[in-house]
C-alpha cells in the first residue's frame, strides 16, 4: 500500500486586510504552512484556495460546501498572502484551515 497524494498545502485564514480604523473584507490574509518570508510567496501566486466547511442540511447529497479562491499577492514580509474569494469568507471563519491547492501550476 502506498500513502496517497495530498493535492493541496496547508493554511490558515487570519482575517481581512485592514487599516488602523476600516477594513476590507473582499481581501482575505492566508497564512501557508511552511512559507515564512515573502521570496517563498511566489510559488504560491495564482493558486487556487478553498474553504471547506459543512452545512446543517444535505445540498445535492452533501453537508460539505465550498467556497473557491485565488491568491492574488504577497502581504508584508512574513510570507502572508492575499486571496480573493468568490464570495467573501465569512467572520466566523477567522482561524480556520484552509486549502491550497498546488494547481494551476506555472513549473
Amino acid at each position: 500500500m502506498t500513502q496517497p497524494v495530498r493535492l493541496y498545502c496547508k493554511g490558515r485564514f487570519l482575517g481581512y486586510q485592514r487599516a488602523q480604523r476600516a477594513q476590507t473584507q473582499s481581501s482575505s490574509l492566508i497564512q501557508i504552512e511552511g512559507v515564512n518570508d515573502k521570496k517563498d510567496t511566489s510559488f504560491y501566486l495564482g493558486k487556487r484556495i478553498a474553504y471547506v466547511y459543512r452545512g446543517k442540511r444535505e445540498i445535492n447529497g452533501t453537508r460539505y460546501r465550498v467556497i473557491w479562491g485565488r491568491i492574488s499577492r504577497p502581504h508584508g514580509n512574513s510570507g502572508v498572502v492575499r486571496a480573493r474569494f468568490r464570495n467573501n469568507l465569512p467572520p466566523h471563519a477567522m482561524g480556520a484551515s484552509v486549502r491550497i491547492m498546488l494547481y494551476p501550476s506555472r513549473i
